[in-house]
């Protein structure tokens, strides 16, 4: 092939322009392969290493046309050579990511409309008898944990007039985080929680809000991994060691040759305050943002599917065994103690803790006191017993 046709300093410029084109490719595109492995993960990475990559190839080939140094066939085959290095990477990265994607993907078996009071073949459960309590008039707004929704979902069925009051602005279910946010700033009455985080008490601290803690229940806090894993009991200490990072091979605890991956949820979600509790101010290992789970469904979902057996996460019991039924998770024995219902009653399990019903003090709704007080009767406990938690007594 010959050389483009034009003059000297015609081709002195094009030629410095490709020049100034490879270096930035080297350098601008350096750079930004570094921040996109660094933000958007190995894929982003690749990607970006890919363009670039190919952008020097592409760019000295036509610097080398420029000038008429294309004339070797050798030359023409080892330019083709290196140009597939990019375009074979680009689209086999593609294929790869596709493919896990779509295992990755699915379906949600969760629906909190399931556990909807007063809707036709609901599975919140009800009294066998009619409550001692109807309120009628200044009904408390609801909010709370995703996991404790069919908790208060009962005492609505329970206590509450019959009406649709899923989704409505009365009873809600904005998740731990949110709930705390809603309860701080006066937008609800009560919420159903498991303990609070640092962040939501000093939130709280600053908006003059005192909160008040009522246990209503028990529940057990729980590490699961996928069912293919051979490693079914753990110490306390083995769990504190994976989440600062000391371990990182299942093979030191027992387990095959695999890496650990360590899920976590996101900060002020109630199982990542349980989870920083039970660490007892230990290190923990900052994980990488696709190592986060958004909510426990994900969790759960990408410990039984996406990294077969070498993840670890946690949940609340119930949540993990009724609320989400997968097979594909194990829970782990802690200490030489299987979380079972049991042994949360009897007090054996290590890892259970009080749930509380949240308000602030200053609320002057009326019928807060005594909706609480009707949650600590033999009737607000039976229906937390009924439905899958420990009761107080």
């Amino acid at each position: 092939m010959k050389s483009f046709r034009m003059s000297k300093p015609a081709k002195v410029t094009v030629s410095v322009l490709l020049i100034l084109a490879i270096v930035f490719c080297v350098f601008g595109g350096g750079l930004l392969t570094f921040l996109a492995f660094a933000l958007g993960g190995a894929k982003g990475g690749v990607y970006m290493f890919c363009v670039t990559f190919a952008a020097i190839i592409l760019f000295t080939f036509l610097d080398f046309q420029l000038w008429g140094k294309m004339k070797s066939k050798a030359r023409y085959i080892t330019f083709g050579a290196l140009m597939a290095v990019p375009i074979v990477t680009f689209f086999s990265t593609l294929l790869y990511t596709t493919y896990h994607e779509k295992m990755d993907t699915v379906e949600q078996r969760l629906n909190l409309f399931d556990y909807a009071p007063f809707v036709q073949n609901t599975k919140t459960v009800s009294l066998d008898e009619p409550s001692k309590l109807a309120l009628t008039e200044d009904l408390p707004r609801l909010d709370g944990a995703t996991a404790l929704y069919p908790v208060y979902a009962a005492f609505v069925q329970a206590v509450y007039p019959q009406g649709g009051y899923y989704g409505g602005e009365l009873v809600r279910c904005t998740t731990t985080a949110k709930a705390y946010e809603n309860l701080i700033k006066r937008e609800t009455d009560i919420i159903f929680t498991a303990g609070i985080s640092e962040e939501h008490r000093v939130l709280a601290q600053q908006n003059g809000a005192e909160l008040v803690f009522t246990p209503i229940g028990r529940e057990a806090f729980v590490f699961f991994v996928n069912s293919k894993n051979p490693v079914s009991n753990l110490t306390s200490a083995q769990i504190r060691g994976i989440y600062s990072g000391k371990i990182t091979n299942w093979q030191e605890i027992g387990g095959k040759n695999n890496k650990i991956t360590a899920y976590q949820r996101e900060a002020n979600s109630g199982s990542q305050t349980a989870f920083v509790g039970f660490m007892e101010g230990e290190n923990i290992m900052r994980p990488p943002i696709k190592e986060i789970a958004g909510a426990m469904e994900p969790m759960i979902e990408v410990v039984a599917y996406k990294n077969y057996n070498n993840a670890i996460g946690y949940s609340f019991l119930f949540y993990a065994t009724e609320m989400v039924q997968n097979e594909r998770i194990k829970l782990l024995e802690l200490d030489g103690i299987a979380p079972t219902r049991e042994n949360v009653t009897n007090g054996k399990y290590p890892l259970s803790d009080y749930f509380y019903a949240v308000t602030v003090s200053e609320n002057s709704n009326p019928n807060i006191p005594q909706f609480i007080d009707w949650i600590l009767s033999e009737q607000g406990q039976y229906l937390i017993e009924k439905t899958g938690y420990t009761p107080l007594k």
